[in-house]
């Protein structure tokens, strides 16, 4: 896998296009904020990373889409990516197309048909990465992960900063989770867990699955066996009390499993319907029948006072009548029986006021005396029939009193028969989980031979990963690639490049073995130094991945790594990729055997392998103008065309 092309549109559908050699070395050069850095940027946004991390600026102004071909063996793709929408951080959306010889398409025909998951798992198939799955150990709180393309990005990229970091060896190596990442997924891409792992390392997993499921159950079976005839009998007892199985005298073991399995035939018995709302009605009716006598008490009451009233002026009256009657002080006139004054003008010939007066009085005295003594049985009347209604209502409150209490008695023997029947319902349950569990001799010798079974079934598959020894075969890998990565550092004549150097794979980092003590590469100094074993450690392991056929792309790109043969990080960027500028301020020796050592590197060592090295610097030698992609990057030219518009 290599880079053929890089394209960027503008809003309007002007597209740029920068076309890189597939084989050999590529030099990208120019002045500074002319887009050289953001190549990487882009190239790693189109392999399947969300993340845009193309500075803000000129480019995320003006660049609507990004494309990127990759060049395959036998096959092109095409991988584009729009910008992230309003300024967003990420974009995880993408169009894929494949072809034998592609060219890049207009704006209008850039359209969305996968997802950084389809990029990620292409790529990583075109590319080779087997099946696979990352080593964690069971004590480890991390998952365990299949190792992609993305997991390549570490070995491929060496930008600007990094590449002459004494503490950071790999790309993103700084980042929380990546270094542990590069310690699982280095050893699947560098061969370490083959294909044929994978497959025993997959069908051990489940093996180990089912022997654990087994001893569970085989566990389980001879709990069961151990202790099913106390159970047995605990729950005869049960059975027995709540009314499921009726008294069978003293039964052997056979005739308790024997009743127990009978007690799973056990039939509730019908409970009736639960009349609570009849209970709530009588309550109201007798409530009512309570306020109903209450009414008719206050009537009698109040009829036995008026009746006590009226008695006192009975009284009274006749009395007063008797009184006169008595002195005859008043006699009645024979003729018309009415009362007569004796010494009226009438009876004497004379009439007097008094005397009618009087009169008229005793006659009203008498009218009402009757009238009262004649309403004396219809009052007695009323009140014996509220008496009677009286009576009526206590004797209906008895009655409904009487209805409540029964049916309060029956919803409680309807409550105690539900009761019962949830007792035995659940004694019956608990009879058949154990009956299930209760399992015959032949299931017992079943699951114990199952057990021996996938016990060697385990055993000769760890034999045979064992007999991989991953181990062995990673330390004798990384002892190829230290050999390589000592020959480097002395091409580069770095300091300690007497002594013997190892890529250390725990620590990531470089170690060289003096005599003395063991030096990492973080107790070193010069720039220069770190700069020659950065490179030398990736020139080593993409070496071994080439001539081993290892999962890893073909390309490596490094962003100005001459940097440190200048006197200072503000002459190297007034370089401007000039010539003239480069004799005069750089170590020009020390950048020139860097570039032939590269160059060297894609003819002889690595035939065919890509390296794409953006710079300020520039020499003038014919096979340096050769590797230049464009003339220097002025501004004008640069990555982003200045007559473009922003959006």
């Amino acid at each position: 896998m290599k880079i053929r092309s890089i394209h960027i549109y503008n809003h309007d559908g002007q597209r740029r296009d920068l076309t890189f050699k597939v084989e050999g070395l590529n030099v990208i050069t120019g002045r500074s904020s002319t887009g050289k850095s953001a190549l990487s940027e882009i190239i790693e946004y189109c392999m399947g990373r969300s993340s845009f991390n193309v500075p803000e600026g000129v480019i995320r102004d003006k660049v609507a889409w990004f494309a990127v071909i990759y060049q395959f063996e036998k096959e092109q793709i095409l991988i584009a990516k729009p910008s992230p929408p309003s300024g967003g951080a990420s974009c995880s959306t993408a169009m894929l197309r494949r072809g034998v010889q592609l060219q890049a398409p207009e704006l209008m025909n850039l359209a969305v048909n996968a997802d950084d998951n389809s990029v990620v798992e292409l790529l990583s198939r075109l590319l080779g990465i087997p099946e696979n799955r990352t080593d964690v150990a069971l004590e480890h709180s991390r998952d365990s992960y299949e190792a992609n393309v993305k997991h390549t990005f570490y070995y491929l990229f060496q930008k600007q900063g990094l590449i002459a970091n004494k503490d950071q060896l790999f790309y993103r190596q700084n980042e929380q989770y990546q270094p542990q990442a590069i310690r699982d997924t280095l050893p699947i891409l560098l061969g370490v867990s083959s294909h044929d792992r994978y497959e025993l390392e997959s069908r051990l997993r489940t093996a180990q699955r089912d022997l654990r499921i087994n001893k569970k159950q085989l566990e389980q079976a001879r709990n069961a066996v151990d202790t099913s005839h106390e159970q047995a009998i605990g729950l005869y007892s049960e059975a027995r009390s709540v009314g499921v199985i009726g008294d069978e005298g003293s039964p052997n073991a056979d005739g308790i499993i024997n009743a127990l399995r009978s007690a799973l035939s056990w039939k509730p018995e019908k409970v009736p319907d639960d009349d609570g709302s009849r209970i709530s009605l009588l309550e109201e009716e007798i409530s009512q029948l309570r306020q109903d006598r209450r009414d008719i008490q206050a009537r009698i009451d109040a009829a036995r006072q008026f009746a006590k009233r009226a008695g006192g002026y009975e009284n009274e009256a006749s009395e007063q009548l008797d009184r006169l009657a008595s002195i005859k002080a008043l006699p009645k006139n024979p003729d018309s029986g009415e009362w007569q004054w004796p010494f009226s003008e009438r009876n004497l010939a004379m009439e007097s006021p008094v005397a009618a007066a009087l009169l008229n009085e005793l006659e009203s005295l008498d009218r009402e005396l009757r009238i009262a003594t004649g309403q004396r049985p219809k009052l007695e009347a009323y009140l014996a029939e509220l008496t009677s209604k009286v009576d009526g209502a206590a004797g209906a409150i008895r009655q409904k009193e009487a209805e409540l209490s029964a049916a309060i008695s029956a919803n409680e023997a309807i409550s105690q028969m539900g009761n019962r029947n949830n007792a035995a319902a659940r004694v019956v349950g608990r009879i058949s989980l154990f009956m299930e569990t209760l399992l015959p001799n032949e299931e017992l010798a079943r699951l114990e031979a199952q057990n021996r079974r996938l016990n060697n079934k385990v055993e000769q598959l760890e034999d045979q990963i064992g007999a991989d020894d991953s181990d062995e075969r990673l330390t004798s890998i990384l002892n190829n690639i230290s050999a390589n990565l000592s020959r480097y550092i002395q091409k580069f004549d770095a300091e300690f490049s007497p002594y013997p150097a190892r890529l250390n794979l725990p620590q990531l980092t470089i170690i060289f073995d003096r005599p003395e003590r063991p030096v990492p590469m973080g107790r070193t100094g010069g720039g220069e130094n770190h700069l020659a074993y950065h490179l030398s450690a990736l020139l080593a392991l993409h070496l071994f991945a080439a001539k081993n056929n290892r999962p890893i792309p073909r390309f490596l790109m490094i962003d100005q790594p001459t940097q440190v043969y200048f006197p200072s990080e503000q002459v190297y960027s007034d370089a401007d990729g000039s010539v003239q500028k480069t004799e005069a301020d750089a170590d020009l020796d020390a950048v020139r055997r860097l570039f032939e050592l590269l160059l060297k590197f894609t003819q002889d060592e690595v035939p065919g392998f890509q390296l794409i090295v953006t710079e300020h610097a520039n020499l003038r030698d014919h096979w340096f103008q050769e590797a230049l992609v464009e003339q220097p990057w002025t501004k004008p030219p640069a990555l982003v065309p200045e007559e473009w518009q922003s959006r």
